[in-house]
């Protein structure tokens, strides 16, 4: 399976070391953390990981945890149903792990996910399965969860900012993207 380079650019060895790494994890479905400065390409290298894998013709659906509002996440990541709070919609609404069923879900930032939510998060994906805010029914899930963070989250860990059995929960595979000022070339 050829790795595609979905718009990395660079020769560096630092940087074929990560593609050589990249074509060895691809064809699997274990869950990845890609971690590196900010600017460096990881949500490039992550699209790139997701079009070599089996799953590249199934949906890839990117969420920057640090972009949307704590108080929206929650029905965001994992979906509504009808009257789960003032404002929703009538029929309900699928999250983002419903939409990336059978395919890649895409957690960037997730250093900035709450701690609220990150035991949610760890049942989610131990369970491969997950329950709507305000349902009841247990909704059964396919997807495969690679996250990227330009954070320390063994530090946010020692702080107890980030839960450490969801941490080794995401850290299955790692990847560290060199920053720019390694990669001169």
């Amino acid at each position: 399976m050829e790795l595609k380079s979905n718009g990395i650019i660079g020769q560096s060895a630092s940087l074929a070391g990560v593609f050589k790494i990249l074509g060895k994890v691809a064809p699997t479905d274990s869950t990845v953390l890609v971690t590196g400065e900010s600017g460096t390409g990881k949500e490039l290298l992550v699209r790139a990981l997701h079009a070599a894998s089996p799953r590249a013709d199934r949906p890839f659906v990117p969420v920057n945890c640090g972009a949307i509002p704590r108080d929206l996440l929650e029905s965001e990541l994992f979906g509504y149903e009808e009257g789960a709070f003032t404002g929703a919609r009538r029929q309900g609404k699928a999250g983002m792990f419903e939409l990336a069923h059978t395919g890649t879900l895409f957690l960037d930032e997730i250093g900035d996910l709450p701690l609220t939510l990150q035991g949610r998060l760890l049942r989610v994906l131990q369970e491969r399965e997950l329950v709507r805010v305000g349902g009841t029914q247990v909704i059964p899930l396919d997807v495969r969860v690679l996250c990227a963070t330009h954070q320390d989250l063994r530090q946010l860990v020692a702080e107890e900012r980030f839960r450490a059995d969801l941490f080794y929960r995401l850290n299955v595979l790692s990847l560290r993207l060199p920053p720019l000022r390694e990669r001169l070339e």
